[in-house]
């Protein structure tokens, strides 16, 4: 009997060829798309989830309450880790950590830059990124020790072993010793790191990380294996109430909480009262899209299934009447479903190899093929049976109920119920396919606003120089000397990147300042020119000066600052810093300090000329650039010889605070794509139904006289019904949700009328397209052939 059904369903679907391609096309490019989206989640979902210790790993974060509002960061005091681990004995490990710096080495005469920071002893005996060379217990022990990756080991020396004991010279001022080598890091690590120093070590030079009411690194905890974590996250909520001298009841106040250590990359948005959204939106979403997509495909199947029922109706009633039951004849229609789908996905893994290096350029991420694992396998084979079992099921059951009777006197009609769930699944297909590109179009929209959108400062032939080694002593030579070169505008430098100044201080003091509220100012300190260099707009005052010696005590602000404050005329009025006194003497326009998800907040510029770090900022003439790099790069390596010359453009670092949007961005394009193709491809499976079901009333209608235009108007006009009552549903529907989504930018575009209109002539331009062939030859049949049976 299975070798009858194999038969039968082989046959039916070679002598329809075409039939059996669209399915097998709708079919292989939603499993595809599925698994794509399959594999892209299974990878977000796995960062930081390797450590063998995972349920015991927390970050600590803290909550803050000023300005009538509650926030979080993950920033805390350089520390805490230690005196946690003190305090509490349900603390086995902690350890404080920055990740992100950026240092120079120098070792068999090569000078290298490699990314990474300091941790806390305990770093090894928590997480699990096993060492190649060194002891866990000892590797970050000592003051000297250096801890590196497998890549800076072999970049330096050749290999691990080699690089073992070994001194290393760090930022041209201080040797360290390699005591361990650690294996290069999984793709699925948030917190990317070459190499490691000793936390106290780095405690030395960086004192200010000493103080509790300074947060800068992160912290990280592991508790016991007995410890109760909901107990213990009680417990710390008010821990630096004994520490921090800043904190002032009902004005400022901080508190202490914790998160899974995994959860940080995907719930990295602080709401309420904890760290809850982030990636994982995305993540929801595109699990979303690609149960959509399948199913998608699976209506696909159904309809065009069933557009074939006229031709099968003899068939089936010729096996009913020689004594095959229902049930036989469902699973003889769900076995050929399920052939299908199981040749779909052959073809689908296919494109799966083909397109996954393409898709890991757009997702920047190194995402492999698991076909060597048993999951993967286990979960293709549920989605092939379930693919199959919903792909096939209504045709079964809609086939299978067909009267003999009926079927072999030619009688056969559809009721009215059938047709409508079946028009009802095509309008349920071009919901979601109008859905995505309207999304996909506000998306492109909201990134091209934040591409062109004046950021208050101009980001064109900008270019950032990092402050190190000699730079910081010698910037004055070096400022002086790069302005007589060609090509160079104008230099200066500041204490933060102008696309990310975010150092904030509620320690700021003015003439009339409520007591009863805290403010956060971010602040910066700035040489000369700067305001020149960034081209901003000065409302009020001037910039700093070397003619005003007493500008060492003077602060520039921001709009918002001005408005914080509520100087009417804020020039010469007092303002402290950090109990530093001094006066206003410049007020600038409001400028993008920050991505576009956060709000401008009030900012204070002071005077420093010489910085210790942050960036040399050198406007370049346009078209000169290239020119004014090769000067540069002359010119610090005879003054900064002991570091290579680094830079980075003020657009490119501007458009990395997007990169996740822009991810997301290509993504919608490539999926509404796709949506887009399957549903047409069910479109057509209704215009091959109709045209089926209709041959003999065109035939008539030929007859007595109808053109060919008015046959293809009356049957295209049914389909453009379908896809304007699709458009009328789905329009609220994106609206909202888009609108949902741009409320996660405080500066966003808007969503115009325009949009749905544009989106629904595109979809109806796109189903004339599609059904015009199928109407067109239904209208040109020979009527001869459509009624000769009658």
């Amino acid at each position: 009997m299975l070798k009858n059904y194999f038969k039968t369903a082989w046959r039916n679907l070679i002598k329809n060829k075409a039939h059996t391609f669209i399915n097998m096309a709708g079919l292989s490019v939603g499993l595809a798309c599925s698994l794509l989206i399959m594999l892209w989640v299974q990878n977000e979902l796995s960062v930081d989830g390797f450590h063998k210790n995972k349920s015991r790993l927390y970050n600590v974060y803290e909550r803050r309450y000023f300005d009538h509002k509650i926030s979080g960061q993950y920033n805390t005091p350089g520390v805490l880790a230690a005196e946690m681990k003190k305090v509490f004995p349900e603390v086995e490990y902690a350890v404080n950590g920055v990740y992100n710096e950026n240092n120079t080495f120098m070792a068999q005469n090569k000078i290298l830059k490699y990314r990474g920071g300091a941790a806390d002893a305990d770093f090894f005996k928590m997480f699990s990124y096993p060492l190649l060379q060194g002891d866990a217990q000892t590797a970050l022990s000592s003051l000297q020790n250096l801890v590196v990756s497998r890549k800076m080991a072999i970049a330096f020396f050749g290999s691990p072993e080699a690089a073992i004991g070994k001194t290393i010279r760090f930022e041209n001022k201080k040797d360290f010793t390699i005591s361990g080598v650690f294996e290069d890091l999984p793709d699925n690590t948030l917190e990317k790191f070459e190499y490691l120093i000793n936390w106290n070590a780095f405690l030395i030079e960086n004192p200010g990380a000493k103080q509790w009411d300074n947060n800068w690194p992160r912290t990280a905890i592991m508790l016991r294996a007995d410890a109760n974590p909901v107990q213990f996250e009680k417990k710390i909520t008010h821990f630096l109430d004994n520490y921090s001298t800043g904190q002032k009841k009902g004005v400022f106040t901080m508190e202490l909480d914790m998160q899974p250590f995994a959860q940080k990359y995907l719930h990295g948005n602080f709401a309420g009262t904890k760290f809850m959204d982030g990636r994982i939106e995305y993540v929801r979403l595109f699990s979303i899209i690609a149960v959509f997509i399948l199913l998608i495909a699976c209506i696909n199947f159904m309809n065009l299934t069933t557009a074939r029922s006229v031709k099968r109706a003899r068939e089936i009633g010729v096996r009913k009447v020689v004594g095959a039951v229902r049930s036989v004849l469902i699973k003889q229609f769900i076995g050929e479903s399920l052939m299908v789908t199981s040749l779909a996905v052959i073809v689908s893994l296919a494109l799966l190899v083909l397109l996954l290096p393409l898709f890991n350029q757009i997702t920047q991420k190194q995402i492999e093929l698991p076909f060597d694992q048993v999951d993967f396998w286990l979960k293709l084979v549920a989605i092939t049976l379930v693919t199959g079992l919903v792909a096939g099921s209504y045709p079964a059951l809609f086939l299978s109920s067909f009267n003999p009777v009926k079927v072999l006197k030619g009688t056969l009609k559809l009721d009215s119920g059938t047709t409508l769930f079946r028009k009802g699944l095509v309008v349920f297909q071009f919901v979601l396919s109008i859905v995505m590109i309207i999304g996909t179009i506000i998306v492109a929209r909201q990134m091209n606003f934040i591409q062109s959108r004046n950021l208050g400062y101009d980001r064109e032939n900008l270019i950032y120089v990092p402050v190190e080694g000699e730079l910081q002593s010698k910037y004055e030579v070096f400022k002086a000397e790069a302005l007589k070169m060609p090509g160079i505008q104008s230099v200066s430098v500041s204490g933060s990147s102008p696309t990310i100044i975010d150092n904030g201080t509620t320690d700021v003091e003015w003439t009339g300042k409520d007591p009863n509220n805290s403010i956060r100012f971010v602040q910066t300190a700035i040489g000369y020119d700067l305001i020149k260099t960034l081209k901003l707009s000065l409302l009020a005052g001037r910039d700093f000066s070397k003619d005003f010696p007493t500008d060492s005590a003077g602060y520039v602000i921001n709009e918002t600052a001005l408005k914080r404050m509520g100087y009417t005329n804020p020039i010469g009025q007092p303002l402290s810093l950090w109990d530093r006194k001094g006066k206003i003497i410049g007020v600038v326009k409001d400028f993008h300090l920050n991505s576009m998800r956060e709000p401008i907040l009030p900012l204070i510029f002071w005077h420093q000329e010489k910085q210790a770090y942050g960036s040399i900022l050198i406007r370049t003439e346009p078209g000169k650039t290239k020119e004014a790099l090769a000067s540069l790069e002359t010119l610090s390596k005879q003054i900064n010889p002991a570091f290579p010359f680094n830079y980075s453009f003020s657009d490119a670092e501007y458009l990395s605070l997007y990169q996740s949007e822009q991810i997301v961005g290509k993504l919608a394009n490539v999926f509404a794509l796709l949506a887009i193709f399957i549903s047409c491809l069910g479109l057509l499976g209704l215009a091959m139904f109709t045209a089926e079901q209709r041959i003999k009333e065109i035939g008539i209608r030929k007859i007595l006289g109808a053109s060919v235009s008015s046959l293809f108007k009356l049957l295209s006009s049914e389909f453009l019904v379908l896809v304007i009552v699709a458009l009328l549903i789905a329009s609220p529907i994106a609206w909202y949700a888009m609108n949902k989504w741009l409320q996660g930018f405080a500066f966003h575009t808007e969503i115009q009328w325009w949009i749905f209109a544009l989106s629904g002539s595109l979809i109806v331009l796109i189903a004339l397209a599609t059904v015009s062939f199928q109407a067109a030859r239904a209208a040109l049949i020979n009527p001869v052939k459509s009624l000769r049976s009658e």
